[in-house]
């Protein structure tokens, strides 16, 4: 008979195809996935994955007991809500999932000032891409670009950020600041590889690129960010973002766009002391009466203005 951990880690490896992706999801190293999965397949007399170099394809037997893993799991997450939701004391484990970008700029530094607070909250937190269910319980917390349609969830908007196009000095000093209108003609252009919360793929701040050349494209807004501040092109960035890339301006600063991050919450620990002590403090360094993270010293507001643009 399987056990709920037996259950987690077959559900983990089944829903993500590897047992790297399945190990980040469970905050455990591959190799216990990997044993866990030895002993799981072990007991049943039976592989439950193919191994193969694009990661783990699901065998029949693992089609076959896929429901009855899924039902074992919402029962597991029905007692632990329960368990949870008399949590009177600000203690234990919450486990967090955000961007990279906001991981380091918000959630971190909440964080670090929570411990000064409640030492005895242990946050989890997992950043990237992927998306995290709530639901499931791979996570307490999330703080998302895309506000969810999830009615089973408690979403609430927690900022609008701004987002200005940007260059560092160097570049603006080589090559001037583009034109309203000329769709960056001699510009270099640095874009993300997929779509943001912000980002239009054939528009930057508005303008259309068609007469600007993509000098590179990123996954990572903090690659972008290096590539902005070496001067290698145009970026269009968050500016707390930009506040981290040293001598960088803003172009065009009057063309203000914002987009939203989202807080999201299963109903059942919105109340949760330990839940509550994580939003309270995320909304303390939002609303400015925590740590300072949307500045860094130097004149990194300060707009374009004093370079004559390309004739």
């Amino acid at each position: 008979m399987m056990n709920w951990n037996d259950v987690r880690f077959f559900l983990a490896i089944y829903r993500n195809g590897t047992l790297s992706a399945a190990a980040r999801l469970l905050a455990v190293d591959q190799a216990t996935v990997g044993r866990r999965l030895a002993a799981l397949e072990s007991s049943l007399g039976s592989r439950l994955f193919l191994r193969g170099s694009s990661g783990y394809t699901p065998t029949p037997l693992a089609e076959e007991i896929l429901a009855e893993a899924m039902q074992v799991e919402q029962a597991a997450l029905k007692l632990e809500s329960k368990s949870q939701g008399q949590d009177n004391l600000a203690c234990g484990r919450v486990r967090i999932a955000t961007t990279d970008t906001l991981a380091q700029a918000l959630v971190i530094p909440a964080m670090t000032h929570l411990r000064s607070r409640h030492p005895r909250i242990e946050c989890s937190l997992v950043s990237g891409q992927e998306l995290i269910s709530l639901t499931r319980r791979e996570a307490d917390i999330a703080i998302r670009t895309v506000k969810p349609n999830n009615p089973d969830l408690i979403v609430r908007k927690l900022a609008d950020l701004s987002v200005h196009l940007y260059a560092s000095q160097a570049y603006l000093d080589r090559r001037g600041a583009p034109l309203r209108g000329s769709q960056f003609m001699g510009h270099e252009l640095l874009l993300p590889l997929v779509n943001t919360g912000w980002a239009e793929m054939e528009k930057l701040s508005g303008e259309p690129i068609s007469q600007g050349t993509v000098a590179a494209r990123f996954s990572s807004l903090w690659s972008m960010l290096s590539a902005c501040a070496s001067g290698i092109g145009i970026a269009e960035l968050p500016d707390f973002v930009a506040a981290w890339g040293g001598d960088m301006r803003q172009i065009w600063p009057e063309q203000d766009k914002t987009y939203p991050i989202w807080l999201v919450v299963p109903p059942d620990l919105y109340k949760t002391s330990r839940v509550r002590a994580v939003i309270d403090m995320i909304d303390e360094v939002l609303s400015g009466k925590g740590p300072d993270i949307w500045q860094t010293p130097g004149n990194w507001l300060m707009p374009y203005a004093s370079i004559p643009s390309p004739a």
